[in-house]
């Protein structure tokens, strides 16, 4: 895909504040200058804001305002002036109900401050799940030129020997806790070997997979993705996207020309080939919206379905991202599904060319780490798109992180209500469930819960576990977390808080799961269908007052990337009007 840059030098957003002798332009100056600003750098230089979402509050992001210093050494030498500003952080490991919430609002907040003050262009700082998806969603309703810059994994955990992955570890551990297996000692001292450096999750979680994502877009430099937070080269990634964003900058070089349906169909066939999270279904629909491309479900299930996984991570795989950067990182997998005629390696990217032409010269140095096509871990690794009675506007499910033996099943159904409803039931001897069943969550949607939280891969009872069983077939309208496993069938459309077929299942009925076919079906009749939803009230309380009343009330569904209904499309970079 080619581009014009536009002809430099030209008026820049900026200037209708800075330039000039008029009252107003003196106004902004003048205040600008009681940080020390020379008068020069209002001279019509690029205007770089860097959006920061440094908080300690999100431990993934703890580390970023070093990294905003780098950032700015670049924009300075490229002959920017760099402006950091903070933005809501949403951090999955501590807020409450759930970052997805505010995935939402931190994209409204970017949206905002990007609008309203006088930025020509933006290096996005990002790391925590949620993070990334907002700042590419306000960014790209803005349409101001936007380069991301994520904060990086962690490095290895290591327990007695054993790699211990962010999340993935938690649940395996949790799970043996439960089923005898493993001492409350042992996994109290495995905590500390689970967090021991600066970074966001070293699996293949959502953090991980939406920095691939941002890659995989064109969105970031060639390699950004995988480089561990604390090695000098993230450092070095820093400073080399400050100077980047200057010149994309005088290239009007915007997110509109870069996030294309090619760009989208490529990240699609990326997240199949590194075992991504199933929460990048979700995001990609979101910023898809925000941009105006028109990305559907069957998209993903088109893109993916024959996409190998060839990473070998947690959670599909048994290395961490410290390994997956050695061994040649993000860049190897692109270079290996262009050659491959798998993703279009002409699509544009934020360095002014194509993305094949990024990863011409990269080399794979651990083919266990990033396996060729004929060893892949899983050979249709894209995410499988469900449709059926069950979920007629579609339900997403991991192939690559899920039992082979579940891909069929019947059986049937034990339902909870909710996730309360599922706490309270779930440990007791007396619950009447096996393996051979289907264990079906409700209520936890992007409206149900509010905010659509990561409790789909529910944890087995313990009689299960004490078998050895270590997976169930597990169906419901939430999320799991990207370092989560297991048969999972996840982001059930239409959710049961807004009616869906999954809000009236019961216990006992039957339930088909065939993913070959991508089929999930209840087993009842239509008539039977027909009856229970024209008697279905919801339980689900409105939230009264504050953001938990706006999300409910304008919150879409999973299936079109849960975002505000009032956010959606790109509105431009209007100037904002003079005050003063």
């Amino acid at each position: 895909m080619s581009f014009t840059p536009a002809p430099w030098p030209r008026r820049l957003r900026s200037q209708e504040w800075y330039e000039g002798t008029t009252k107003d332009n003196i106004y902004y100056r003048s205040w600008m200058k009681n940080q020390g600003l020379p008068a020069d750098l209002f001279d019509g230089r690029p205007v770089i804001g860097i959006c920061n979402t440094w908080s300690q509050l999100t431990p993934c992001n703890a580390h970023l305002r070093d990294l905003a210093e780098r950032v700015k050494h670049g924009i300075y030498e490229a002959g920017g002036l760099p402006l950091e500003f903070p933005v809501f952080s949403t951090g999955e490991s501590s807020l409450r109900p759930t970052a997805m919430m505010y995935r939402n609002l931190a994209a409204m907040d970017v949206e905002e401050a990007l609008r309203g003050n006088p930025l020509d262009g933006v290096v996005l700082l990002a790391g925590c799940d949620k993070t990334t998806p907002a700042l590419l969603m306000g960014a790209a309703s803005v349409d101001i030129p936007a380069i991301v810059v994520s904060g990086g994994p962690m490095l290895n955990g290591w327990f007695r020997g054993e790699r211990v992955g962010s999340g993935t570890a938690l649940w395996q551990m949790s799970e043996a806790v439960k089923a005898g297996t493993m001492t409350n000692a042992d996994f109290l001292e495995a905590e500390q070997a689970m967090s021991r450096s600066p970074g966001s999750c070293n699996t293949m979680g959502t953090a991980s997979t939406m920095a691939s994502m941002a890659e995989a877009l064109g969105m970031a430099l060639s390699g950004n993705a995988a480089i561990p937070a604390v090695d000098s080269r993230r450092r070095v990634m820093a400073h080399l996207t400050g100077r980047r964003i200057v010149q994309m900058v005088k290239d009007d070089l915007k997110p509109s020309d870069i996030l294309t349906k090619t760009a989208f169909e490529n990240a699609i066939r990326v997240n199949g080939a590194i075992g991504g999270s199933t929460n990048a279904v979700i995001h990609l629909l979101a910023i898809a919206g925000r941009v105006g491309v028109d990305l559907t479900l069957d998209d993903w299930d088109r893109c993916g379905r024959d996409i190998p996984t060839v990473v070998n991570l947690m959670p599909s795989g048994k290395y961490l991202m410290e390994e997956f950067f050695y061994a040649g990182g993000l860049p190897v997998v692109i270079r290996a599904l262009a050659e491959a005629g798998k993703i279009d390696g002409g699509a544009l990217t934020v360095s002014g060319g194509p993305i094949a032409a990024e990863v011409a010269e990269v080399r794979n140095w651990n083919e266990d780490v990033i396996r060729p096509f004929d060893k892949a871990l899983t050979p249709q690794g894209g995410i499988a798109v469900l449709r059926g009675n069950l979920a007629p506007d579609g339900a997403v499910l991991k192939p690559s992180a899920a039992s082979p033996h579940l891909m069929v099943h019947r059986g049937r159904a034990v339902v909870f209500e909710d996730i309360d409803d599922y706490k309270a039931r779930i440990n007791d001897e007396a619950l009447d469930i096996d393996e051979t069943c289907v264990m079906v969550l409700k209520n936890c949607g992007p409206r149900g819960y509010p905010g659509m939280a990561e409790v789909g891969n529910m944890g087995l009872p313990p009689k299960v576990l004490r078998k050895g069983i270590t997976d169930m077939v597990r169906i419901s309208d939430a999320r799991m977390s990207g370092t989560a496993y297991g048969t999972v069938v996840l982001h059930t459309s239409p959710e049961a808080a807004r009616g869906g077929p999954l809000a009236v299942v019961q216990t006992g009925d039957m339930i088909e799961l065939d993913v070959p076919n991508r089929r999930l079906h209840l087993d009842i009749t239509e008539a039977e269908l027909a009856r229970r939803l024209a008697d279905w009230r919801s339980t689900v309380v409105r939230p009264s007052g504050g953001w938990a009343q706006l999300y409910h009330d304008h919150v879409d569904g999973a299936d079109t990337g849960a975002d505000m209904d009032f956010l959606k499309g790109c509105r431009g970079r209007a100037v904002a009007r003079h005050s003063h």
